[in-house]
């Protein structure tokens, strides 16, 4: 579910069954028919969505999804799931290694909009920024740099105004005595806060770089 849809053995699934799996995945636990369809088939009355919801599951290989009763529960390993485990520990200041991080930089499902999905896109950015941001922090501290830096990266590029991602990458960069590439964060950073919000980098930070750099300072 980080970065597309994507299942593994590769099965060829209809619009629906794709759907189906979607929402099971994000919801993370069991859930009953009716809400599954009423959330999947808004624009429908409850038989017609119910009736779509029948013709999905039929689509999904078997064994794919439990049944409970009325209610239904994605029985499979999803990479959402561990990417939550991992944003978990890591705002619990464990380190990450390179392919925590790599999953870590995925949005969920980008470039679907559906209404019930919209939410769950929003929170799981935050935390996986959040935890990017620990990380990178944290492993500077430890002295992990070289993954420290990996992870500021994600982090700021998963949201690039969030001058917090901004700060810690630049530590990591100045503790590995890349002068060069924490000056060039900050610029970047104070580019984009001109453009998009006509404000300037925290000040404290901007006497931090001038440190380093006092033609930082100015050249924005």
């Amino acid at each position: 579910m980080l970065g597309r849809l994507g299942v593994y053995p590769m099965v060829r699934l209809s619009l629906p069954a794709r759907r189906l799996l979607a929402f099971l995945a994000l919801q993370g636990r069991p859930v009953s028919r009716t809400a599954a369809a009423s959330n999947l088939w808004l624009d429908l009355a409850e038989d017609a969505g119910r009736a779509n919801l029948r013709r999905a599951l039929w689509h999904v290989p078997r064994g794919w999804i439990e049944t409970m009763g009325d209610e239904l529960v994605l029985s499979a390993d999803v990479d959402f799931s561990r990417a939550q485990a991992i944003a978990a520990r890591a705002l619990k200041g464990e380190a990450l290694t390179f392919e925590d991080i790599v999953l870590l930089s995925n949005d969920v499902l980008p470039g679907w909009h559906e209404e019930w999905l919209i939410a769950g896109q929003e929170a799981f950015r935050l935390l996986r920024v959040e935890a990017l941001e620990a990380a990178c922090r944290m492993m500077t501290t430890c002295g992990d740099l070289a993954l420290a830096a990996q992870a500021g990266v994600a982090a700021l590029a998963a949201e690039p105004l969030r001058e917090s991602a901004a700060e810690a990458l630049i530590d990591a960069y100045l503790a590995q005595r890349n002068r060069y590439q924490a000056v060039q964060c900050y610029r970047s950073l104070a580019k984009r806060l001109a453009c998009e919000l006509g404000v300037a980098p925290d000040e404290a930070l901007a006497k931090r770089v001038a440190g380093i750099c006092p033609a930082s300072r100015t050249a924005h």
